[in-house]
């Protein structure tokens, strides 16, 4: 019985580190989604302010004989 005992309270014990480690992956990965948002968050803001005809620089032209 004694046995049994130590057998479940090791994968307890094992379980308990798992979902330990499961969390702290979800709150890295959750810490990274926030980021990336707001990455493109900010991304999306400045697209918004370039003008229209800042794109069209004379080194972007695609030249006449193409």
């Amino acid at each position: 019985m004694k046995d049994r005992l130590d057998a479940l309270e090791t994968k307890m014990m094992s379980a308990e580190d798992q979902l330990d480690e499961l969390n702290r992956s979800a709150w890295r990965q959750q810490q990274e989604l926030d980021l990336l948002r707001e990455q493109v968050r900010h991304l999306a803001q400045q697209l918004k302010t370039i003008q229209p005809g800042a794109a069209n620089r004379a080194e972007d032209e695609i030249p006449p004989h193409w």
